[in-house]
């Protein structure tokens, strides 16, 4: 197919903290040197902002770094850190609280800003924009551009195509994006870096990628129980019921609002786990509700995060390309905070970027000048000194392996002469749902608990009705045939929006439906289906959630 192209020096993908730090920091550099550089960032959300989701209590390190003066540039950190609580749930109505000295340091917010990430991200935008990016919101990177093993840009998707593949009338081809290097900063478990991870062997020798589920609530709650710049923790019930860890997040934002949610670690092993129903219980624990009663659900959204540390941590360059940000797992897990080393991955990216090319470099090259600065640099050495965190609560579970975290981090910070390692994907974690306990939710109560349509509704999700489904089954008689007997498909269960269901046809028969329609991008199915038989890839670009303030 004869597709149009355009050139730059530098195409990004991704308009998340990593992403745009990159292309704020390579326009920097430019205009400091005087030097032309043509910089394009292509977003697949509808806008900068529109598939951001963190809960998000931020440190400033890098953006004091790349934005020296971000406060009278009004970048939105309106919410100092104002108190610090953590508690350990011991059941539906019972949780202690946790002494501030006992706690991890890596936890200490002292600092730190509860934020919005999605409008810290518009925020950066509008900077990169100032600086000369050229941003294509509702263009969705298909796939990565290679030629003779070289990556040489993207191809963005075609638009209107329908349901059965063929072109409609509104059919108008993707374009080549081409560039002397490429940065991928798609997110978390991103399409194109999956595909770049297995076609140039990125994670040869590293411990597979591990994650979690973030699901994610905005709440308009009473004044008299707002405690703005209160961050609350917990650990425990509910997911400790089924063995499974994770933890929860309340953070108390300006103008009376609070977000709430829980992380699911995906390496659980009960396939009648839900972490959405886990989610709707823990908001009627008293360590949350006392909180939300009264008040009003505003947003809803979910998100997979990285949590698999250093270990897991693949290659990040390629000829002609590299991974940044959460991408390629910089998440700093022990903290429960990435978005901070997200920004410096992709500043260090734009830094090896544009010494390159301002040296005449016509690209193509693998910037390894990338990697020598990263092991330099203070995402390093957090990264190093947290990479246990992980591995110790997975093989030890929450209390002995919490503990055990806790003398690593907190005496002796982190520098433990052994690196432990977790080599079981979370994937193939999952046990016979013949040999796990059935876990009965209650029904939502409407006021504290929802189901997940009226959750979805929430997130603003929505997707053109007539295009190729995106979400790809390799084998379609799988989940029936194998998933459906062994797990009792699971997937009904860890899709955080109802996307896949097990229905009777019209013989009674079962057959597996996919409500495409509903997906918000989690990318949870891609990593947590027992098989690996479903591929996420991007939808026509504008389509999926809209999240506003989260």
């Amino acid at each position: 197919m004869e597709r149009e192209a355009m050139e730059f020096d530098v195409v990004i993908v991704g308009g998340g903290p990593s992403g745009l730090s990159a292309a704020c920091r390579l326009m920097q550099q430019a205009q400091e040197s005087g030097q032309e550089l043509s910089v394009c960032l292509v977003e697949k959300g509808s806008e900068v902002g529109a598939h951001i989701l963190s809960g998000a209590v931020f440190e400033p390190r890098a953006l004091n770094e790349l934005f020296p003066d971000w406060k009278e540039k009004g970048a939105p950190l309106n919410t100092p850190v104002e108190g610090d609580e953590i508690y350990y749930l011991t059941g539906a109505d019972k949780g202690k609280q946790i002494p501030h000295a006992l706690t991890h340091k890596t936890m200490h917010n002292e600092g730190n800003y509860i934020i919005s990430l999605g409008n810290l991200c518009r925020w950066l935008g509008e900077q990169a924009e100032q600086l000369g990016v050229e941003i294509f919101p509702g263009f969705a990177a298909q796939s990565p551009l290679i030629e003779d093993g070289v990556v040489k840009g993207v191809i963005t998707g075609d638009m209107g195509v329908g349901e059965n593949g063929e072109e409609k009338d509104s059919y108008m081809p993707g374009m080549e994006l081409r560039a002397k290097y490429t940065l991928f900063a798609e997110g978390c478990r991103g399409h194109l870096g999956k595909e770049l991870i297995s076609q140039y062997q990125l994670d040869a020798g590293k411990d597979p990628q591990h994650y979690g589920i973030g699901i994610k609530e905005l709440w308009d709650i009473p004044a008299e129980q707002h405690k703005q710049g209160l961050v609350v923790h917990t650990a425990g019930w509910p997911l400790a019921e089924s063995g499974s860890m994770g933890g929860s997040f309340l953070y108390h934002i300006e103008n009376n609002q609070v977000v709430v949610g829980l992380i699911t670690d995906l390496n659980y092993s009960n396939p009648h786990l839900s972490p959405f129903d886990e989610f709707q219980r823990l908001k009627h624990n008293p360590v949350i509700s006392q909180f939300l009663e009264g008040g009003k659900r505003v947003s809803y959204g979910a998100r997979a995060i990285a949590k698999g540390g250093l270990q897991s941590l693949p290659k990040m360059t390629m000829p002609g390309g590299l991974l940044i940000g959460c991408d390629a797992g910089t998440l700093n897990y022990a903290k429960i905070k990435g978005s901070h080393t997200a920004m410096k991955s992709g500043m260090l990216a734009a830094e090896a970027v544009f010494e390159a090319i301002k040296g005449g470099d016509e690209g193509g090259n693998e910037l390894t000048s990338f990697t020598t600065a990263f092991e330099g640099s203070w995402l390093y050495e957090e990264l190093h000194q947290q990479r246990n965190f992980g591995p110790l609560v997975h093989k030890y579970g929450p209390l002995l392996g919490g503990g055990l975290s806790w003398l690593d981090l907190n005496i002796f910070n982190g520098k433990l002469p052994f690196t432990l390692r977790d080599s079981t994907p979370d994937h193939a974690q999952m046990k016979p749902a013949s040999a796990c306990a059935k876990i009965d939710y209650p029904k939502p109560d409407g006021k504290l608990s929802f189901d997940k349509l009226t959750s979805v509704f929430l997130s603003n999700t929505n997707h053109e009705e007539d295009q190729k489904c995106h979400l790809q089954l390799k084998d379609a008689d799988l989940p029936i045939r194998d998933n459906l007997p062994k797990f009792n498909e699971p997937a009904q269960r860890y899709c955080p929006a109802g996307v896949y269901e097990v229905v009777e046809n019209d013989d009674g028969s079962p057959r597996f439906q996919i409500n495409s329609q509903n997906c918000v991008h989690c990318k949870t199915c891609d990593i947590k289906d027992p098989a690996q038989n479903i591929t996420w890839v991007t939808p026509e670009g504008g389509g999926g959630p809209n999240y506003p303030n989260m």
